[in-house]
């Protein structure tokens, strides 16, 4: 029996097969999420404390990020207090910004909005391309910008909507992570296939 070599893309190269890096790549990374609102707030909150970090830290944390945030129930974090913000600044398994923290119980409040006028956070954010993945084809990790035009455009109109802690460069990272923006190297073996 002959085994298929799994090729990735460059920039998760550098970690182990067990990393949380390389299971993020593997499983998650690219790969369209629509529908689960729950989910793409937690991806959007790990966007958010990740900002200025690294991803390796923001997933080493996922799990306290979990808990102190509800599962990510937008309804339960939606109602979370400066209070509850501030026990959180005392908790060691998450990274601990006062600023992400209220950003996150903010952007709750902002995805409830956002679900009353288009029925799910899923429909409003695939709504920028028509329900449609953007493939880049990329060939090295070199061919994706940091940003483009569609992520400053979604970065503006949440601005308005009330999100904290989204600028363009956030946003194009959380398209990616989702898989409205496929940028998987035209070689990695997890590239998703529409």
């Amino acid at each position: 029996m002959v085994t298929k070599k799994i090729i990735r893309c460059q920039w998760v190269a550098k970690y182990e097969v067990t990393d949380d890096m390389t299971k993020y790549h593997d499983q998650e990374w690219g790969q369209p999420l629509r529908g689960d609102d729950r989910l793409l707030f937690e991806l959007l909150t790990l966007e958010v404390f990740q900002a200025g970090l690294s991803w390796e830290i923001s997933l080493k944390k996922r799990p306290g990020l979990k808990l102190a945030f509800h599962n990510f129930d937008v309804v339960q974090v939606s109602q979370m207090t400066e209070g509850n913000a501030l026990d959180l600044k005392k908790n060691p398994n998450i990274i601990r910004n006062g600023l992400k923290i209220m950003a996150t119980i903010n952007n709750a409040r902002a995805i409830k909005q956002v679900q009353g006028e288009f029925n799910s956070f899923s429909n409003y954010i695939w709504q920028f391309t028509n329900n449609k993945i953007i493939d880049n084809q990329v060939i090295t990790n070199q061919d994706v910008p940091a940003q483009n035009a569609l992520s400053q455009t979604i970065a503006k109109d949440m601005k308005k909507r009330g999100f904290k802690f989204l600028g363009p460069v956030t946003v194009y990272s959380y398209l990616q992570g989702i898989g409205i923006i496929n940028d998987h190297e035209k070689t990695c073996s997890f590239k998703y296939q529409d």
